[in-house]
């Protein structure tokens, strides 16, 4: 016998549909590059849990990281801890209110702003600029490297050199699947074109004199590059390795 009936999913169904911020088969490196760039503190969002039906994840921006929390939908509605909410609504309407939804390491989040799925318009943070593309479609099929708009970045690194181990300040961009790095912002040709394609492993490094370091392993070399502080690696790290991701499983 199925744990749940005909009638509790379909009003799942019916429930999910109404709401914007549900974006169904979204990776959790995706959410985490989405609402890193492109939200606020207590952005959060709705998608699918790999652990099953009726299984789901709420992922919410505590501000410069990003949690995860299972919600599970049962007969009589849904299930966070040892809490029951008859309706998401009624869920997200509780930790609004309330800043009860604490991490592992014990901080307090609250749910401010729901991320919808559909972004017509991309919104700029500093230097950082995602376009979602989620306008194109709802799944994870979707989220593809080539998509002409998604997951698209830019700043100030500081590149060691290949043969002289100087370190230089460069700029970056981040698109499809190319990283180029230019002398400065001005430059219109690129110093070279990383093809991530070919790129194995992005992580932080911790073998240089330097912090706020990390790397991007390639066949014939490994590029190490630091950030002015560690949220500015983590942001590229995350975005990067999501990247890998989304080109491997394209492959």
């Amino acid at each position: 016998m199925s744990f749940y009936s005909d009638t509790s999913t379909e009003e799942m169904s019916n429930e999910l549909e109404t709401l914007g911020w549900y974006h169904y088969d979204l990776s959790r490196h995706a959410a985490e590059a989405l609402l890193l760039s492109n939200g606020t503190d207590g952005s959060y969002l709705l998608r699918n849990s790999n652990e099953g039906r009726g299984c789901f994840a709420l992922s919410v921006r505590a501000k410069d990281s990003v949690k995860h929390f299972h919600v599970t939908h049962k007969k009589n509605g849904y299930v966070f801890g040892f809490n029951e909410f008859a309706t998401l609504h009624d869920f997200v309407n509780h930790f609004a209110n309330q800043p009860l939804l604490g991490s592992d390491t014990g901080t307090l989040i609250v749910l401010k702003k729901p991320y919808p799925w559909h972004v017509e318009e991309p919104s700029i943070y500093e230097s950082v600029r995602v376009h979602t593309a989620m306008q194109t479609g709802r799944t994870e099929n979707d989220l593809v490297p080539n998509a002409p708009s998604l997951g698209t970045k830019e700043g100030y690194l500081v590149k060691q050199g290949a043969i002289v181990k100087t370190w230089k300040q460069r700029w970056f961009t981040l698109n499809r699947h190319e990283l180029k790095y230019f002398k400065d912002n001005m430059c219109e040709e690129p110093i070279r074109t990383l093809d991530l394609r070919a790129c194995s492993a992005v992580q932080f490094d911790y073998s240089q004199d330097r912090v706020n370091c990390f790397c991007l392993v390639f066949p014939e070399r490994t590029f190490y590059i630091c950030a002015k502080t560690g949220v500015e690696a983590d942001e590229w790290i995350k975005i990067l390795r999501w990247k890998l991701s989304q080109i491997r499983k394209g492959r």
